[in-house]
């Protein structure tokens, strides 16, 4: 299936010059959405994980299904002061000031190999602080997967030698 096609292109959004990927029309398609979690559950399967984690907010549409499709659980990074329980943070730079995620102490137990899900790949700078939450805990991390990758902002750098899937690229 070409997931492009389910992809929506919004020019100028949210400012001139920045061509925005909305993934809701794919989300609202449920073949489409069914199809795109399965192929992600058949590229990472190998990998034999232990919890999925996704960013708030569009890594949960994503890495939630996907978590339960691998039959593992799914570990919510939110930003700061959105978690009830005991929780660690992480700041990370935004183009204009810094931003915190936060992770539940509890949502990762040493040793367990996770893999962080989210919609998009773009400048890395969300899930390089992921990573560095869920390493904080203890859990190692195995890979990455997400439904889009913009490759000519180069994320995939910030990474590392984790497997990375991304099933369409702009």
């Amino acid at each position: 299936m070409n997931f492009k096609d389910y992809i929506r292109v919004i020019p100028d959004f949210p400012q001139p010059g920045i061509r925005f990927k909305d993934i809701t029309t794919l989300l609202k398609d449920g073949p489409a959405y069914r199809a795109a979690i399965e192929e992600m559950r058949k590229a990472v399967e190998h990998l034999k994980i232990d919890v999925v984690a996704g960013p708030e907010a569009r890594g949960f549409v994503i890495g939630a299904p996907l978590a339960l499709a691998l039959g593992v659980g799914f570990a919510p990074i939110r930003k700061s002061g959105k978690l009830p329980g005991e929780t660690i943070e992480a700041s990370y730079d935004l183009e204009y000031g810094k931003d915190v995620l936060a992770m539940h102490t509890d949502s990762i137990q040493p040793g367990q190999r996770v893999l962080i899900a989210d919609d998009l790949l773009a400048t890395g700078g969300t899930i390089a602080t992921s990573i560095n939450l869920i390493r904080q805990l203890g859990g190692e991390i195995v890979g990455s997967a997400f439904l889009i990758e913009l490759s000519y902002l180069t994320g995939r750098e910030k990474l590392g030698d984790m497997e990375v899937v991304s099933l369409v690229t702009y």
